[in-house]
């Protein structure tokens, strides 16, 4: 289980919307929605405010959380999911090279459409010479 996942388990077994949660951590709505979706990590204090909106302990909300599983489909920005679901274009990719693209952002943006994440793959390959 993701991150993301654990985060939107715990909400859903409260009953909870996102702007119930926002209103007990002092979270945003849209802070905690892109925590869900697994487009941003936490610190530590905000896992801390996490766990006492839920009344667990940090490493309770952990716990169930695999760190060093590989990344599904479902976690991956959505163009970049599309190139790697594509049948030509992505049995080229490698999971290292998937796990790569996957971190990629620029100014907390991230490229949106399969073509231009094949785009940055080639580029970096050529450049890193992979």
């Amino acid at each position: 289980m993701t991150l993301a996942e654990r985060l939107r388990e715990l909400r859903s077994q409260h009953g909870w919307r996102l702007k119930d949660l926002a209103d007990k951590s002092s979270l945003s709505v849209p802070y905690l929605s892109d925590l869900e979706r697994g487009r941003t990590n936490p610190s530590l204090d905000t896992l801390q405010t996490l766990a006492g909106s839920y009344a667990v302990s940090v490493n309770d909300l952990l716990a169930p959380v695999d760190f060093y599983g590989e990344r599904t489909d479902a976690s991956l920005p959505k163009g970049l999911a599309e190139l790697m679901a594509d049948p030509t274009l992505g049995k080229e990719i490698t999971p290292e090279w998937q796990k790569t693209l996957a971190r990629i952002e620029l100014r907390g943006k991230r490229p949106e459409s399969k073509t231009d994440w094949f785009e940055i793959y080639l580029h970096l390959k050529r450049v890193l010479g992979g």
